[in-house]
């Protein structure tokens, strides 16, 4: 066995939970019934105490560690979970499920609607952080487990955990809140918008039937993720990565070609992106980040809407982090320390942007392993 199998959980198998009971969203919308795919990783315990949920952001989904049928791990946090990582293996045991409205096993919009025997599509109703809260919740309840030791997610699975504290107060132990924020910015909301419209004004989208026309918005799916993928790197990265290096050659052509390195990645990024997700799936999602703000319920205090929450938290950021700064995760540690909550924030020096939180970056697997650490001493010694 080589290294990276030593510290990986190896070959994982995705299970499905099927829910027949109807679903009230906060749209005002309603499933009949759902399911939900979801991965599990390591052995739980007598009581399931160490049981540690994994919220995924915009483009992950259940499949967080090990490997399916290749034979190199391919999880989205394999550097933070596995044996002997910070997200131990050894100690808990951990699940990751694919959001409702996904597009890799979950009800979304691809999969059948049973009312017309054909794909959702735009049928599918709008889905929030709350909607997915609450279908982990019943997740949970399916698999026994009462309460979390954890719930840990980075960027829009960080919304997710800040609304498990809030909304589940009684059933989460201890909250990770990474490179997140309590609400949008506008400029966010700006760039979400752009991406939904290049979706949107595909020919090939087709008012979100693309499925009976057999076709996907591919160049509008493709643009959507080049210019989010920009947004995920600092400007520090994109200059060490790829500066203004030319692609293959040493002088201009002057055509429209990719010509720069930086043109080149970005366009296989895109071809990648079109042959794995879902373009209603990115609608939903990216509308479901414009949407989170659980201060608008309390006149826009934020202190008020996290008032429930009795969680210790761990809230990390990144310096070059410029899509959600390091401020939007101070602004949640001094609501939560207005609540008296036990709180502990660690800004972290990284050139690599949003994407940080994805990254082998020494400094930040070190802190998480040492609360991880805390959280499983605290299981053993009740």
């Amino acid at each position: 066995m080589t290294d990276v199998h030593a510290t990986s959980v190896g070959r994982v198998t995705p299970q499905l939970a099927e829910f027949e009971q109807p679903l009230h969203l906060q749209s005002g919308g309603k499933l009949d019934g759902f399911h939900l795919i979801y991965e599990c990783y390591g052995e739980r315990n007598a009581d399931s105490s160490n049981a540690v949920l994994i919220c995924h952001a915009l483009s992950s989904d259940h499949h967080a560690a090990g490997f399916h049928d290749g034979n190199q791990p391919d999880g989205w946090w394999e550097v933070m979970i596995g044996p002997g990582k910070p997200i131990d293996t050894n100690k808990f045991y951990v699940v990751c499920c694919n959001n409702l409205g996904g597009c890799n096993g979950s009800s979304g919009p691809s999969t059948i609607n049973p009312a017309t025997g054909k794909p959702f599509g735009p049928d599918f109703p709008m889905v929030t952080v709350s909607d997915w809260v609450m279908a982990q919740s019943l997740l949970a309840d399916q698999l026994g487990i009462s309460r979390w030791a954890a719930v840990v997610g980075g960027s829009l699975g960080g919304m997710q955990v800040l609304e498990w504290s809030r909304r589940f107060p009684e059933r989460i132990a201890h909250a990770v809140v990474i490179a997140a924020a309590a609400k949008l910015t506008a400029q966010n909301i700006g760039f979400n918008d752009v991406a939904r419209q290049a979706i949107r004004t595909d020919p090939e989208f087709h008012k979100g039937d693309y499925y009976s026309h057999n076709t996907i918005p591919r160049r509008g799916l493709r643009v959507a993720r080049m210019m989010g993928h920009i947004t995920y790197l600092s400007e520090s990265a994109m200059a060490s990565k790829f500066g203004r290096n030319l692609r293959h050659k040493e002088t201009f052509d002057y055509e429209f070609d990719p010509e720069f390195e930086v043109e080149s990645y970005l366009r296989h990024q895109g071809d990648q992106f079109v042959n794995r997700f879902d373009a209603n799936t990115y609608l939903l999602m990216t509308k479901a980040l414009d949407y989170f703000d659980p201060a608008a319920e309390c006149n826009g205090n934020l202190d008020a809407a996290l008032s429930a929450a009795t969680a210790d938290f761990l809230v990390l950021s990144f310096s070059s982090d410029w899509r959600f700064t390091p401020e939007r995760s101070r602004e949640i540690v001094r609501a939560l320390q207005t609540n008296h909550l036990n709180v502990s924030y660690a800004e972290i020096e990284a050139q690599q942007g949003h994407d940080s939180f994805l990254l082998d970056i020494p400094d930040y697997l070190h802190i998480m392993r040492a609360y991880m650490n805390r959280v499983a001493r605290v299981i053993k010694h009740g």
